[in-house]
């Protein structure tokens, strides 16, 4: 009868089951120990179910972490530190980063890493494929609600555009992604994967006054890393060409 009352009473109070299935098992010598415990637990549980949470909402692609990550083909400008990138500390500085560099030499990989890391310290992040962004600002515009999407990115602490300029954009889509830079600039910080060099983003964005407002505005407040090295996909594919 009183386990059903317990199991009632974390019910009333939103304290989910776990208190009621796990005080049983709880050793203290005094009662302000067993509360402190409890309560621990139950503090321990919501922070793993909002990370979780953090992470699914940022739609990544593939988890990624730094684990086993090869950080020699990697270069850092003078700008920033490893340590910087890995605790995020960039992030409160409202900085962006560009990763630079061929195709599957880890761009993405650390990008993802960067993001799932930022999840764990609490923060939101959104993770956009850049010409699936582009194809949601479109649709959201058409249906009336482009304000309220870009609400849901502004609420972000970290945006990243993965794969950008890997297609070219119309010239909505270019206008609508400018105005998302633009919506994040010195307010929140940015992480782009490109193997794109800057003097050919008109190429993809077609206005040229609009493509050096963009790179104006990225790269004030960036740090370009340098990606090097053959694809990690071919080194590892079974065909020989």
């Amino acid at each position: 009868m009183m386990k059903e009352q317990i199991v009632k009473y974390c019910r009333e109070l939103r304290l989910g089951s776990r208190m009621s299935e796990e005080y049983q098992q709880i050793e203290a010598e005094t009662h302000e120990e067993f509360l402190l415990k409890l309560l621990a637990i139950e503090v321990g549980h919501r922070e793993v179910a909002r990370t979780n949470r953090l992470i699914k909402n940022a739609n990544f692609d593939i988890i990624k972490t730094y684990e086993n990550y090869d950080f020699t083909r990697v270069s850092l400008p003078a700008s920033i530190n490893l340590t910087t990138i890995q605790t995020g500390s960039f992030i409160e500085a409202k900085q962006n980063l560009i990763l630079y560099g061929p195709s599957g030499v880890g761009k993405t990989h650390l990008a993802t890493a960067i993001g799932v890391e930022q999840c764990h310290q609490g923060k939101i992040v959104k993770f956009y494929r850049t010409a699936a962004l582009v194809n949601e600002l479109i649709e959201a515009k058409q249906e009336g609600r482009l304000a309220k999407f870009l609400k849901t990115i502004e609420k972000a602490d970290l945006l990243i555009c993965d794969e950008w300029g890997f297609l070219p954009l119309s010239q909505e889509g270019a206008q609508l992604l400018f105005q998302v830079v633009s919506a994040c600039y010195e307010r929140k910080s940015l992480i782009l994967t490109t193997n794109l060099e800057f003097s050919k983003w008109s190429t993809i964005f077609y206005d040229e006054k609009l493509t050096a407002a963009l790179i104006d505005r990225l790269v004030h407040h960036s740090h370009l890393i340098a990606f090097q090295g053959p694809s990690y996909r071919y080194q590892h594919s079974s065909i020989n060409l």
